[in-house]
Formats: structure tokens, sequence, C-alpha cells
């Protein structure tokens, strides 16, 4: 079994360790030792993506998740499926306000832009969530209701990790997937068109 002792890393480290492990060295088994929630799901995460079956053990306030190939011809991670006739938009939100003024109209603007996002329909792929802006996805959130009802319809939601720590707010995140850098470049790189809020 593979070893990583991954404590002292912030994300997206120890998704990149767990990455270079199982595509250099072709791993069936392998334990990743982290000291944070966030960098928890996101290996939590990745693994599974990898055709790993995930199991995760406390050890006083550090995670120990173990990992095993379940199935050895599982799809790597990245290669994520296009809806065949639809585009992918990718749309970034940085911010919990919209434009530059007034505060207040500002964040009245947001929340009409997250609730207007579905007019998009089928070609609306991904909506990614960082710094200010993962301030969206959580309790009290005005946009909630409007971003639960996307991820319903089959919008991936993607939340930084990073993000939700800096402001303490990872335990309050009611929507979407808590992810780290290397999700977000990937989800890049696949998008046919990348919206910058």
């Amino acid at each position: 079994m593979k070893e990583i002792d991954a404590r002292g890393l912030a994300c997206p480290a120890p998704v990149l360790q767990a990455k270079s492990a199982i595509e250099n060295e072709a791993v069936s088994k392998i334990s990743i030792l982290v000291d944070n929630e966030a960098a928890k799901q996101n290996v939590s995460r990745f693994l599974s993506s990898k055709g790993y079956v995930t199991d995760t053990k406390n050890q006083n306030q550090d995670f120990l998740i173990i990992g095993e190939m379940e199935n050895p011809q599982a799809i790597a991670m990245g290669k994520i499926e296009c809806l065949e006739g639809n585009r992918n938009i990718m749309v970034m939100v940085a911010t919990d306000r919209m434009g530059f003024g007034d505060e207040t109209l500002g964040k009245k603007l947001m929340i009409n832009f997250i609730k207007t996002l579905k007019e998009m329909g089928k070609d609306l792929w991904r909506v990614v969530f960082v710094n200010n802006g993962v301030k969206l996805s959580v309790n009290g959130s005005e946009s909630l209701e409007d971003l639960l009802e996307l991820q319903d319809q089959g919008v991936v939601i993607l939340v930084c990790g990073t993000c939700l720590t800096h402001f303490n707010l990872l335990d309050q995140k009611q929507v979407g997937e808590t992810t780290n850098m290397l999700d977000i470049v990937t989800a890049m790189q696949l998008a046919d068109k990348v919206i910058n809020i």
C-alpha cells in the first residue's frame, strides 16, 4: 500500500500527491493522511473519481483516507463526459456581488444573475465559486434556493475548499462539491467557454 503524509499541505497539494502516486506507480491501495476537512473531502472525491473505494478514519485531529481500487479499468479523473449537442459553459463566480459602486445594488444584481443562470439551459455545465463567491453557497445566502435548483437539474457546482476554510465557512456550505484548484483548472480546460463574474 502506498502511504502519503500530506499534513500541513494546503489544497490542492494533497490531491496532487495522490494523483502523482496513482499515475506514476499504478497503486491498487493508497492511504493519505491530511489535517483539514477540505483536504479530506477533496482527496476522497478524487480517489472515488479514479475508481477507488474510500474509507476515512479520524486519527486525533487528522484524517486518514484509504482508497482501494474497485475496478482497474476505471475511467481516469478529468475525463468528464460532455453532453452531445450542447456547449459546455463554465461560470466562474469570484464575488458575492456584481460590479462596482453601490454594495446593496451589487448584491441584488448577483442574486438576479444566479436566478437567471437557468436560462442558459443545458449549455450551463459548471458553476464554480471562489474567493468571496463561496459565500453564495452557505447558510443564509439568498441564492441558495436557486443554486440547489440548478444542482437538481444536473449542473455541477464546485465550491473552493481553500476559500471556505479562509472564511471559516466549510461547515456552512449547503450546495455543491468542495473542490480544489486542480479540479477548477481541469474544468476550465474541458469547458467550451468560461464566463468570469
